[in-house]
């Protein structure tokens, strides 16, 4: 297998592990006794992934089907009320096990949450104020104390991942952190973060230019600092930096400075054609994966050992087809 297969492929099928709403998987566990399962999630991301369900209101004893919860009070610290039952307050028994659960996380790689759920929502959940008129500005219980306990962790609605963008930036964030966990599993050396950083400084360039100078700045300074609060430093960079969507001239950039390698190696006429399909891709006439994989097939004939290392190429298994829409 080349390197850059290995850049996709290295945990294995079912080695890299998500936390999903157990709904999202086809599990009967909503208030009404149904479920809202997820094809993309179930038949795509499961070739790739391995899940491991939660549904707080189960997990705390309450029925199915029971009646609903809502959010009422506070946006920022609401109280979960049973619906229909007189006011019962389970927020207590939701806050217990999402403190406690959350802060056992350390084998997910990601998490995706039920949107719109009083437990699980991560943003816009209506919360109830003493109108009676609901604000869309909330949190569920739990998704907010993963992401408090976790604030590193790659997390989504599965409502989001219906945009490409979001999509593909969510399953590249997931595998990054994978390979972050791993590295973190071993010996922690410079050596070791080092070559993380190799790896991954195109995908980083084709998020942030600055962030990129900065993160190999912050690496030159390993004989200077402590390495476990370097490595912290860093990988907190890493996955903010992540967050923020590459844009079609950032890629359009990358794409250059990989054309950069072959200019000793293709003749004009390739070159050319090269040019050409990287303009294509900046016009918007086609998705990022053409010239992606143009490259690549320049670089199978004219190796380059860096190149060959690079993330960027390779940031997701090919059948998810991520950058066939970008």
């Amino acid at each position: 297998m080349s390197d850059q297969a290995q850049n996709t492929f290295e945990f294995g099928s079912g080695q890299v592990r998500l936390g999903v709403s157990a709904c999202l998987l086809g599990a009967r566990v909503r208030f009404d006794g149904g479920h809202k399962r997820n094809r993309f999630i179930i038949e795509e991301l499961g070739e790739h992934f391995e899940f491991v369900p939660f549904c707080p209101e189960v997990a705390i004893g309450m029925g199915t089907p029971r009646p609903s919860i809502r959010l009422v009070g506070e946006v920022q610290a609401p109280r979960a009320i049973v619906s229909r039952n007189d006011g019962l307050d389970v927020t207590d028994a939701l806050r217990e096990y999402s403190a406690i659960t959350a802060g056992r996380l350390d084998g997910l790689c990601g998490f995706v949450f039920k949107k719109d759920s009083p437990s699980c929502g991560m943003e816009r959940v209506k919360v109830y104020g003493g109108t009676g008129m609901p604000q869309r500005d909330g949190s569920g219980i739990f998704a907010r104390a993963v992401q408090e306990a976790n604030p590193l962790l790659p997390v989504e609605e599965e409502g989001r991942l219906n945009d490409p963008g979001l999509r593909e930036n969510f399953v590249s964030r997931v595998l990054v952190y994978a390979r972050w966990q791993a590295l973190r599993q071993q010996r922690l050396s410079k050596k070791g973060m080092i070559d993380f950083h190799t790896r991954h400084k195109l995908l980083l360039l084709a998020h942030s230019p600055s962030a990129y100078r900065e993160l190999g700045g912050m690496l030159a300074r390993l004989d200077n600092t402590s390495l476990d609060a370097l490595a912290e430093r860093y990988i907190e960079r890493v996955m903010q930096v992540l967050k923020t969507q590459a844009t079609r001239k950032r890629h359009v950039n990358v794409l250059q400075h990989l054309l950069g390698y072959l200019r000793k190696q293709v003749d004009d006429v390739n070159r050319a054609d090269l040019v050409d399909v990287i303009d294509d891709y900046r016009r918007g006439l086609v998705p990022l994966v053409v010239p992606v994989t143009l490259l690549q097939h320049h670089f199978r004939r004219n190796p380059n050992p860096y190149i060959s290392r690079q993330v960027y190429l390779n940031p997701h298994p090919r059948e998810l087809m991520l950058r066939n829409v970008l």
